[in-house]
């Protein structure tokens, strides 16, 4: 338009009230070769956003702390872009998806952010994360995200209309600068979509997490979900340009019942005949209701047989020697305590654990979980056994 002149691309713009349509963006700051328009890289994000607010939403029922992930931004961009921005090792998870699309997604998350989460999941305040990544760890992360993407997938299938369903996820810990990014993905190779959200977890994460699409997939989701806005659109001008539907027509009136033979129904009972005289000025009321007295029925107080002041006595004895030869289960407990579950996974030969019983203090005694006595630890020839101190009584 430098000359003066107007295109006709313009021309038909300007009298359609828009602008050309422009060229794919080229995001050469990310690294992309502008594979994706603009409106699909709006649409991706669009779909992220959605699916990631419900990844929070699980997630913060693992971790039982209020979880927030921000609106993501969208680029295209290689590996060797991405891996410049890490300088400490970072967990990736690879979830393929199995359903409804063709494909897989890799996530990448900060070694610290994966202690935190791993810590709150296990039943800790997420201030443990001095040790290093180990197998539960990453066990557990891949859990959380299996929740997180098992939710996202849920909802990338309301949106594409079809089920989408997802592989089980793997999480490696890996150097970002030394790996080859084939060992992970694929499409990691040639240009990809980066996804990254800003995740805040109550005060102690506040940190970027990265989702890594193939520009193959980004553009079949952005097509579905297109796709599926446009059929929306058409049903509602179908329907009268967005308008309300007209009402259905209401059901023709039932038919009355035709009236059964006289001889095949029960005659009502009379009512009551009343004077018309008495009722002229009163209000309407109903007929009494008639009572038909039934049978009379004999009712007489239940007669018991009196106990002698023996009977309790001789019945107990007689039925206790049916069980004295029932076996019981027998129990000493020397003390109790409570350990964590990461407690319980550091065991290890060697490892002391306290009690809550002082030394010296009597020992209890159960029976079939009841406390009944307490005792003294003997020894009896080669076998350790306990001597009664006192009974419990209730």
């Amino acid at each position: 338009m430098g000359d003066g002149v107007l295109s006709q691309d313009e021309i038909n713009a300007l009298l359609s009230g828009g602008i050309p349509d422009a060229a794919p963006a080229d995001d050469s700051s990310g690294g992309g070769g502008g594979e994706l328009t603009s409106q699909e890289i709006d649409t991706i994000g669009e779909v992220a956003n959605i699916s990631m607010g419900s990844a929070a939403t699980s997630l913060f029922a693992l971790v039982n702390i209020k979880v927030e992930i921000s609106t993501p931004v969208v680029t295209e961009t290689n590996w060797d872009d991405l891996s410049s921005q890490y300088t400490d090792n970072c967990v990736v998870v690879r979830i393929g998806y199995t359903k409804g699309i063709d494909g897989s997604n890799v996530l990448v998350l900060k070694e610290n952010d994966v202690k935190v989460i791993t810590d709150l999941m296990m039943g800790g305040d997420g201030t443990n994360t001095d040790a290093e990544i180990s197998e539960l760890h990453l066990s557990a992360i891949s859990e959380a995200m299996n929740q997180m993407m098992g939710a996202s997938a849920t909802s990338i299938s309301s949106m594409l209309n079809k089920m989408v369903d997802i592989s089980p996820p793997n999480a490696t810990l890996t150097d970002m600068t030394s790996i080859s990014p084939g060992e992970i993905d694929a499409f990691l190779e040639g240009n990809f979509v980066r996804i990254a959200f800003k995740m805040e977890i109550g005060d102690l994460v506040n940190s970027e997490m990265m989702q890594l699409y193939p520009i193959s997939l980004a553009k079949e989701m952005c097509a579905a979900v297109l796709s599926n806005m446009e059929g929306d659109a058409q049903s509602t001008v179908d329907d009268g340009g967005g308008g309300a539907p007209e009402p259905a027509p209401a059901p023709a009136p039932a038919p009355p019942p035709e009236a059964a033979p006289q001889a095949a129904a029960a005659p009502p009972p009379a009512a009551p005949q009343m004077d018309p005289n008495m009722m002229q000025g009163q209000p309407m009321m109903a007929p009494p209701y008639m009572y038909a007295p039934g049978p009379q029925i004999n009712v007489q107080p239940a007669q018991f047989t009196p106990f002698g002041p023996g009977f309790a006595a001789q019945f107990a004895q007689e039925n206790i020697d049916l069980i004295l030869d029932v076996p019981l289960e027998v129990t000493v407990e020397l003390g109790r305590t409570n350990k964590t579950i990461q407690d319980i996974l550091d065991f290890a030969p060697g490892t002391i654990i306290e009690l809550n019983k002082i030394a010296g203090e009597p020992i209890d005694v159960l029976v079939n979980g009841k406390y009944v006595a307490k005792g003294e630890v003997v020894v009896i020839e080669e076998s350790f056994g306990v001597r009664i101190t006192e009974i419990i009584k209730e």
